[in-house]
């Protein structure tokens, strides 16, 4: 990202802002919308998106669709608030606020998918991301089955998709890709479909490299190379990623960038890859719950761990304030 000035603050406060912040007398701060679920232990949902918006140089806001009782190592139960409260909720951030990113997870049933649908079509957002999120990484459904068919369609609604590999299969009505080449041949199939980019995420293939690929829907596929790193700390990945990139793309707009400008996805999703990967290496640290490296304040040793931590979202802000 350009710089616009290389003035250096000495305040404590915004040492610890990430350096396109530090480096510009008057920061463009893009004001990003999470809709999403919850997870009281703050690795998925809307909890993840914040810290991942605020990693990323935005403003997050938040909109919780589904109340999700989940730890590290499983999701227990899931509670919907009436989609009245929930579309009262829409009209209230944006009756106040200039929302320059939406990014969108969980959803969970036809109405809320609905609801959701035409809301975007009375209010039209700069960009729009989508993470599917369908099913739990422990297997636990977060989509309901009936509303699978209202998830396809509504693809056409956002500007970007995020699903994983079992949810781009889910989303052609294909079998699940057992390699790169297949996931991506699902990926050009719905881009072209709904005039929408794909982001093929390669955590749930095998090989060392687990970058993630943008399809566009002219065909054009661009990847973006990220090294596997062994570990549990992999809870909200999914979250974290398209949060990221929604902030991304919402200052890049701001800045003056065109969305069709097939750069302007690439270089957002740079660096949201590239600071992924980090967050997940540095999640070990954190010890939270049983599902992260070394069993958490529980867990006791690396063989008790049961599920998936959360990753470190304040990596590169802890890293400038040592």
């Amino acid at each position: 990202m350009t710089q616009v000035s290389s003035k250096q603050h000495d305040s404590q406060y915004t040492q610890s802002l990430p350096q396109s912040h530090t480096q510009q007398s008057n920061p463009i701060i893009p004001r990003v919308l999470s809709v999403a679920g919850t997870d009281p232990t703050g690795g998925a949902g809307i909890q993840a998106d914040l810290k991942s918006i605020m990693a990323a140089g935005g403003y997050g806001m938040c909109i919780p669709t589904n109340l999700v009782a989940q730890n590290t190592c499983e999701v227990r139960e899931v509670f919907t608030p009436p989609v009245s409260f929930f579309r009262t909720q829409l009209s209230c951030v944006y009756d106040d606020v200039t929302v320059d990113a939406l990014k969108i997870g969980m959803l969970g049933c036809v109405e809320y998918i609905e609801a959701m649908r035409d809301w975007m079509r009375d209010n039209p957002v700069p960009v729009s991301v989508l993470d599917p999120v369908m099913i739990s990484t422990s297997g636990k459904r977060l989509l309901e089955a009936s509303a699978e068919n209202a998830m396809r369609k509504f693809i056409s609604c956002v500007d970007i998709v995020t699903p994983n590999v079992p949810e781009l299969a889910a989303l052609c009505e294909l079998p699940v890709a057992e390699n790169f080449e297949e996931a991506c041949n699902q990926a050009r199939e719905l881009a072209a479909k709904n005039s929408v980019v794909v982001i093929v995420k390669g955590g749930h293939l095998t090989g060392e490299d687990v970058g993630n690929t943008a399809v566009f829907p002219d065909g054009d596929a661009r990847h973006v190379p990220s090294e596997r790193v062994e570990t549990s700390t992999t809870h909200g990945t999914g979250c974290s990623l398209s949060s990221a990139i929604a902030t991304k793309i919402g200052l890049a707009l701001r800045e003056g960038k065109n969305l069709s400008d097939h750069d302007t996805v690439m270089r957002a999703l740079e660096w949201s890859t590239a600071w992924l990967r980090e967050a997940i290496a540095a999640g070990s640290v954190l010890h939270v719950g049983r599902g992260s490296e070394g069993g958490g304040e529980r867990g006791g040793v690396r063989g008790n761990v049961c599920g998936h931590g959360p990753v470190n979202h304040s990596v590169r802000i802890l890293q400038q304030t040592v």
